[in-house]
């Protein structure tokens, strides 16, 4: 029995608590008639840039998985998960090309690059039993990170990945940064299922900063389903990589793990009967799960509904968890400037939370800022004010729940 299962069935039995609206300053409760624009059909119903959203219902199916795959990892087939999207990618076209990766674990970076066929790629076994692995940390200068992620020469000149590899091995910066994942998708359209993908940097590090990505997507309608996710910081970057455009993310039936940030980005994306837990094995105080830089004109960032939000051990004997807090992209010199610096945006609603977290005040001052915490509880509250924050609840349950 994998850890979700074992945690799910250990939260059903918790007493439900009611969130009262409009909560305090430093947790806001949203009433059900606030609540009611937040639903998955509106999260992922619009395409196009912030500034004019197109109306583009996007309903995302189950994944199917078929029995006769056109690629193959392991066994007799493709070596690595790399060689399988880079045949993909050369063979073109707009029909969708599913890759099955057997039992086992693979060592090394993923990149999918856009312009690939839309593709689903999966576990032909339980995510338990298909790792994707790799050991990267975002303090590296972008020439160590080049030595560590290309020895064997994967990536090399003409190869459908080669543009990606070479956007992060030329930085000019001090650090790889966000260049550290494992897996890094810039295709829209893709699938991934029954995957563990794990940053296996985890706790070999100190607790400073230490951004170690297990999964990076870029890309609009991207599905996620029955995944593992495991790391520290910064486990899952929902991303949209046009900063102008809005990007869609489905999130279904996974378990993320981490301690610090680890899930964030500024994708629309809808998480939905998944597992978040915070660890303490690295950082034993103070970890942070959400981290949203939601565009400031935009009013869906993240949303999480159905799911379990919850802690180990060593939070639940000294609660000073953190649901999250807004990621102020790109305005560590300037400050906050509202309007313009990113706002994230999240909702997390009819879900159960754990004990572990500080239920006085479960979300952080905002990353990159330090901005304090700010909600409005006046009547008829404006909820896209960029001067508070847009971190919400909605009739949660749980110990952690008030």
């Amino acid at each position: 029995m994998g850890i979700a299962t074992v945690l799910a069935a250990a939260v059903m039995a918790l007493p439900l608590t009611v969130q009262v609206p409009p909560g305090t300053t430093a947790r806001p409760v949203l009433s059900a008639a606030e609540a009611a624009p937040f639903t998955a059909a509106n999260y992922l119903g619009f395409s196009g840039t912030y500034a004019a959203p197109v109306a583009d219902p996007w309903r995302p199916r189950p994944i199917r998985t078929p029995h006769r795959p056109d690629l193959v990892v392991g066994g007799h087939g493709f070596a690595t998960v790399q060689d399988a999207v880079d045949a993909a990618y050369r063979t073109g076209g707009g029909k969708r090309l599913w890759i099955a990766v057997r039992p086992g674990t693979y060592t090394g970076t993923v990149f999918i690059p856009a312009g690939a066929p839309p593709l689903t790629i999966y576990g032909a076994g339980r995510a338990e039993a298909v790792r994707l692995e790799f050991t990267i940390d975002a303090t590296v200068t972008p020439a160590q990170w080049a030595a560590q992620v290309n020895p064997d020469g994967r990536y090399a000149e003409g190869d459908p990945a080669w543009p990606m590899y070479q956007s992060c091995a030329t930085k000019t910066t001090a650090t790889a940064g966000l260049c550290a994942t494992v897996v890094w998708a810039q295709s829209p359209d893709l699938q991934l299922k029954n995957l563990t993908v794990t940053n296996t940097l985890l706790d070999t590090v100190d607790r400073g900063t230490h951004q170690a990505l297990a999964l990076r997507t870029d890309a609009d309608r991207t599905q996620l389903e029955g995944l593992r996710l495991i790391s520290r910081q910064d486990t899952l970057m929902t991303n949209a990589d046009d900063v102008l455009r809005i990007a869609r993310v489905s999130v279904r039936d996974t378990y993320v793990e981490g301690d610090t940030d680890f899930v964030f980005g500024r994708a629309a994306a809808v998480f939905t009967n998944c597992t978040f837990r915070l660890v303490s094995s690295r950082k034993p105080s103070g970890g942070v799960i959400f981290a949203p830089n939601t565009a400031p004109s935009y009013p869906y960032g993240f949303l999480v509904t159905r799911s379990r939000i919850v802690a180990d051990d060593g939070y639940a004997a000294a609660p000073t968890g953190r649901l999250g807090r807004a990621w102020d992209q790109g305005a560590g010199t300037t400050g906050y400037l509202p309007g313009v610096t990113a706002n994230g945006q999240l909702v997390i609603r009819d879900s159960l939370l754990g004990a572990g977290f500080d239920t006085a005040a479960p979300w952080a001052p905002a990353a990159t800022t330090a901005r304090p915490f700010s909600a409005s509880i006046e009547e008829g509250r404006d909820l896209n004010d960029v001067h508070h924050n847009r971190l919400w609840e909605h009739a949660n349950h749980g110990p952690s729940a008030s």
